[in-house]
């Protein structure tokens, strides 16, 4: 039988059939390290092939089929591996929220690099529009129009007050969406919004650090009524560079890449080359040095030096 992985809890994986059953499985002992260098040979999203030949408590998957994509962090516990938060991805909400916790740029690019990198869409997805004062609210379209600029979709929503969650809809609909951000900027909120028969847990932000609490300890996959599915995710504190090379970075921010073959050098790392195309747009000013400046950061850390996931 066939189905897709729509929750992963250490040994056990729910698996949804053709038919909509939920079916508890284990994955067979040898497919548990065969070929795979993450600390979790499955994900949610993984499509898989399953057994249940076996008891009840025994049903086993035997097969995965080949992903089209994922997206893929650093493992919490063991430091030089990576863990795999989703697969066959259509699209990736980020959650973004300027205050409550704010979301830094840095952030931002780190989770649009990484995306870029495994060919998954993203729409950033600008949450709490209702606690925002006139400053904070042209702050935040200094930011649309930064990435908007670079070709990513935006949107306005306020969980809370119920704003444009039609519009969050229309971009959900009959497509597998996974949704990440910060904890604490009402990713669970905004789900429950859209669709609230899933009553998603929520936690209020930490009134001393003004940060979110996690409420999601693993990512989930849940149907939704209008079509397509939903992956919840845990809150991610950091998102680090995976498996990239200095020399590939830069391919991986669109605005760069486009303007690459103008580069003298077909190498060009956009640092002191001379007739850098990049270069020369950060002079003219048609280049976002609030990008650069985050292409330099990921370029000198530790993740691209040694190769390893931060």
């Amino acid at each position: 039988m066939e189905g897709v992985v729509i929750k992963s809890t250490g040994n056990w994986y729910q698996v949804l059939d053709s038919n909509g059953n939920i079916i508890t499985c284990r994955i067979k002992g040898k497919f548990r390290i065969k070929g795979i260098k993450t600390t979790n040979p499955l994900a949610v999203g993984d499509l898989v092939e399953f057994d249940t030949g076996f008891n009840s408590q025994e049903n086993m998957i035997t097969d995965i089929k080949p992903r089209k994509n994922y997206i893929i962090r650093k493992s919490i516990n063991l430091s030089k591996q990576a863990h795999i938060i989703a697969a066959n991805i259509d699209q990736a909400l980020l959650i973004v929220t300027l205050v409550n916790p704010r979301t830094s740029l840095g952030f931002i690019d780190r989770f649009l690099v990484t995306a870029q990198a495994y060919q998954i869409p993203v729409v950033l997805v600008f949450n709490k529009i209702d606690v925002l004062d006139e400053q904070q609210i042209q702050e935040q379209q200094d930011v649309v129009d930064l990435y908007q600029n670079i070709g990513y979709t935006c949107i306005k929503v306020s969980a809370l007050g119920k704003q444009n969650l039609d519009k969050l809809q229309h971009l959900m609909k009959d497509k597998v969406s996974l949704i990440s951000g910060h904890s604490g900027v009402g990713k669970s909120s905004l789900v429950n919004a859209v669709e609230p028969t899933l009553d998603l847990k929520t936690a209020q932000i930490s009134a001393v650090h003004h940060k979110g609490m996690h409420t999601t300890t693993f990512a989930e996959m849940f149907s939704l009524s209008f079509g397509g599915f939903i992956i919840d995710t845990p809150g991610i504190k950091e998102f680090g560079l995976i498996d990239m090379k200095k020399d590939e970075l830069s391919l991986y921010f669109p605005e760069f890449n486009e303007l690459r073959s103008s580069c003298q050098f077909s190498n060009c790392m956009h640092l002191n080359e001379p007739k850098c195309a990049v270069k020369k747009a950060l002079e003219q000013g048609t280049l976002s040095d609030k990008r650069y400046e985050s292409y330099l950061s990921m370029l000198t850390s530790d993740e691209i030096q040694n190769n390893i996931f931060e």
